[in-house]
């Protein structure tokens, strides 16, 4: 049904239309709309329902004010211009009313916020150790400050203070990464709209690779020892020992990973973000063959009692490494003897053994070659041997 406009006397241009039901004020809804000329086109604009605030009194004085606009050249001219300006204006005082309220938000309150989101977003023991820093590191000097008087100053102080401490370079710069995602999540949420501080600072670096590995006698007391503890945990630390693997790649392991015919494990979703192929030893295959008939049909190669996925070593590991005495009167934390020194065996071996760098880096399943070069300086006695063998010929050349 054709729409029946009505015109409002004495108001050029303003028209309107009633609602076929609605009852506003005890008469049908009107809707109000405006013609009128610019640029020498008619234009039509709908104003809105009189039940939404719209009026002959309101109607008109925004069409007088359009007509006026057009003709001094100033100001919106068009109803759909003024509703810009007017949202636009409106968009300009929420951002004036958040950065207002950014000049008085403490960093404790944006963490608190932050810590929510990383719960859900982060693995329960990063989160933690999050949640740790900022209570040990963070919250004493900067808890109650603003995030605008936050400034490199600041932070460099808490590099001070925590280095004055005899604090770890790789726990400091786990306190700046830590700053810097808060700030970057108050950025990204308009609760902060300065810089973010940590980019101006210089991160403390020092070489933190590890440098201990097993020797051959060392890793068979170990492996004798751990069997004796637990059958599993022997398996998964000659499976990192003879294959190379991280502690989470052996939990991520499935059957499906294991291809016994042709000798290789698949390890997917590696820490690189590239999956590669590992080797089996004829100890490891006859090892996950042994697993494979005296274990339940799980999926997962190694699983808890429960049979859900592992997720961190047993301290069992760290129990019989202090029973061994591998770490007694080791303080450099590179020189102590964890879990990942397996991987770091595996990998030291194959450079004594004579591999090139390339497979090993490929067997390691290092995404570049300079993190495989570190292994060139993790057998002294091996370099040692090279050394001497050039020395011995350059004795036998200078005799000559």
């Amino acid at each position: 049904m054709a729409i029946k406009w009505i015109k409002v006397e004495n108001v050029k241009g303003l028209r309107y239309y009633e609602h076929t039901t609605r009852i506003y004020k005890k008469r049908k809804d009107r809707n109000f709309s405006l013609t009128y000329k610019l640029n020498g086109q008619t234009k039509t604009e709908a104003l809105g329902w009189e039940s939404d605030g719209w009026t002959v009194e309101k109607a008109s004085a925004v069409m007088n004010e359009l007509r006026q606009n057009q003709k001094t050249g100033q100001g919106p001219r068009t109803l759909a211009e003024k509703r810009e300006l007017a949202q636009k204006q409106k968009k300009e005082e929420e951002t004036q009313t958040k950065e207002e309220e950014s000049k008085i938000i403490t960093f404790s309150e944006v963490f608190e916020k932050y810590s929510i989101q990383a719960k859900q977003d982060k693995d329960a023991k990063t989160h933690e150790n999050e949640v740790c820093i900022f209570k040990n590191w963070i919250a004493p000097d900067i808890e109650d400050k603003t995030m605008d008087e936050i400034v490199p100053d600041t932070l460099e102080q808490i590099k001070k203070k925590m280095s004055d401490a005899g604090r770890a370079v790789k726990t400091i710069n786990h306190v700046l990464a830590t700053i810097r995602q808060v700030f970057n999540y108050a950025i990204n949420r308009d609760l902060y709209f300065g810089n973010n501080p940590v980019n101006k600072i210089k991160k403390p670096s020092s070489d933190n690779r590890r440098m201990r590995f097993l020797s051959k006698k060392e890793s068979e007391i170990l492996l004798e020892h751990l069997k004796e503890s637990s059958h599993q945990l022997h398996d998964m630390a000659l499976l990192s020992l003879h294959c190379g693997l991280r502690a989470g790649e052996i939990f991520n392991l499935t059957w499906n990973d294991v291809d016994f015919e042709h000798e290789i494990l698949s390890i997917k979703d590696t820490k690189s973000g590239r999956n590669r192929s590992a080797i089996m030893t004829l100890d490891i295959k006859k090892m996950l063959a042994e697993r494979k008939q005296n274990t339940d049909s799980g999926e997962l190669v190694f699983s808890s009692n429960n049979g859900q996925k592992i997720t961190e070593v047993s301290d069992t590991f760290t129990r019989i490494i202090d029973k061994l005495g591998f770490n007694n009167k080791v303080s450099d934390p590179r020189q102590k003897v964890v879990f990942h020194t397996l991987r770091h065996t595996y990998a030291s071996w194959l450079a004594m053994s004579g591999v090139d760098l390339y497979t090993v880096q490929k067997l390691m399943g290092h995404s570049t070659i300079s993190t495989t070069e570190r292994y060139s300086h993790l057998a002294p006695d091996h370099l040692k041997k090279a050394v001497e063998k050039l020395e011995s010929n350059y004795a036998y050349t200078k005799s000559k």
